[in-house]
């Protein structure tokens, strides 16, 4: 069985891309470059823009040139504090489960690799499957390597990493962004405020 795991608003306590960026670059940088573009994403929010063009025009001037050294050390410092203070007791405590009967745990997210990858070590995931970052001559480049992973992309890339296996699916997801994971699963839970809710299946399943 697989477990299959969204992190930012399921796994964590909220989004953790802003305060990794803020982290790396200065919430200053952070404004300078989000606050002319705040229209694109209103019209990412309401599916006007391609959230990966979104995305690209704000990790391209922020990320752009800063040495990839430098990034993973901060990414590595980062993914510590998620695991100790940032992470839901209620949700963590599902993958443990998980992990004891023995499933491959994994971690899907529109969020980077970069630190996730980290996070997932530490948890005992099988597998991070999330936005990768460019990097090219020892620096970032701002840049998506492949697509953002929310929504379809969520959905192609585990079915990449099962690789035609056909386990039984559990997945967990919290927003709009995972509802084709959710879909894709045999068993579906969505975190709402009173916790983990199972998520009816379309009947065809």
């Amino acid at each position: 069985m697989v477990a299959a795991f969204d992190f930012d608003g399921t796994l964590s306590h909220r989004d953790s891309l802003v305060p990794f960026l803020v982290r790396l670059c200065g919430a200053p940088a952070l404004l300078r470059v989000g606050l002319p573009r705040a229209a694109l994403v209103a019209g990412a929010g309401a599916g006007i823009v391609s959230r990966d063009r979104v995305k690209e025009s704000i990790l391209l001037p922020l990320l752009s040139g800063i040495p990839l050294e430098t990034a993973e050390a901060e990414a590595a410092a980062y993914a510590d504090h998620l695991v100790d203070r940032g992470l839901r007791s209620d949700v963590r405590e599902r993958l443990e489960w998980h992990r004891a009967r023995g499933d491959e745990v994994v971690i899907v997210s529109a969020s980077p690799e970069l630190y996730l990858g980290h996070v997932g070590r530490a948890l005992g995931c099988a597998a991070v499957l999330a936005t990768r970052l460019e990097a090219a001559d020892g620096r970032l480049t701002g840049r998506l390597v492949g697509r953002n992973v929310r929504g379809p992309e969520k959905v192609a890339r585990l079915d990449a990493w099962l690789d035609g296996g056909r386990p039984q699916i559990w997945a967990y997801g919290d927003s709009d962004g995972d509802r084709q994971l959710l879909a894709r699963a045999d068993h579906a839970f969505r975190r709402r405020r009173g916790g983990l809710a199972p998520q009816a299946q379309p009947p065809s399943r």
